[in-house]
């Protein structure tokens, strides 16, 4: 590529991405990965969700995937996990229109269920498929703070061993950015239990959010 940024992984045989723009540019790459076909997932997807926020942000959020409602409005966390992570950014004291959020893997895997479309994992070469437009954000972007959301993010960006589970709200160290933490998708605290249960997830993933707060700070 002319900017001396590295090639794009190899798409498996039959996919292919689209002509990537001379000029690396968040509009530029974003309408690119409109026309991806690095993988199936294209197929069944209304369309690509890419990430969202300002040029200027410091902070990464990154996803799995984009939801149902996601797929249908074209932007990442828009859906019932994007409320619950607007939610604890404001009880973390941070501001949501001064970060960036994105996803691992740009299109919905899902399968149906009667009426309902149901979220499927994304597995290793849809990731992989996928990367290309990931490592461009973060280029362009070239946050101080990566914050990775679930156990798909996680594995994709720091280790396939890691356990958000163990590692969660930890500083990470990383080639991604002067600071990496991980914590738990926020779609998960949807799916506790009981209300009870929703809470005690709720007040851990805010916990988690206050070190990327504190980071924020720090950095400025």
């Amino acid at each position: 590529m002319k900017d001396g940024s590295l090639p794009p992984p190899k798409p498996e045989p039959g996919h292919e991405y689209p002509e990537l723009p001379e000029r690396t540019s968040l509009p530029g790459y974003r309408e690119s990965a409109a026309h991806c076909r690095a993988c199936d997932l294209w197929k069944n997807a209304t369309q690509t969700v890419f990430g969202e926020g300002k040029r200027t942000s410091k902070v990464v959020f990154v996803g799995e995937q984009p939801g149902d409602k996601e797929d249908i409005a074209g932007r990442p966390f828009v859906g019932p996990a994007g409320r619950v992570l607007d939610e604890a950014l404001e009880a973390a004291g941070i501001d949501r229109s001064t970060v960036y959020v994105t996803n691992a893997v740009k299109h919905f895997k899902w399968r149906k269920a009667g009426k309902r479309r149901l979220h499927e994992k994304p597995g290793r070469s849809e990731i992989q498929a996928c990367r290309l437009w990931l490592d461009a954000e973060l280029a362009i972007l070239k946050p101080r703070v990566v914050v990775c959301l679930g156990a798909t993010a996680a594995q994709a960006l720091i280790s396939p061993a890691f356990r958000v589970t163990k590692e969660r709200g930890k500083l990470i160290a990383s080639p991604l950015a002067p600071h990496v933490v991980a914590t738990v998708h926020p779609s998960s605290i949807l799916r506790a239990y009981d209300e009870a249960a929703r809470e005690e997830e709720m007040r851990a993933f805010i916990a988690d959010l206050r070190v990327v707060a504190r980071l924020i700070a720090d950095t400025g």
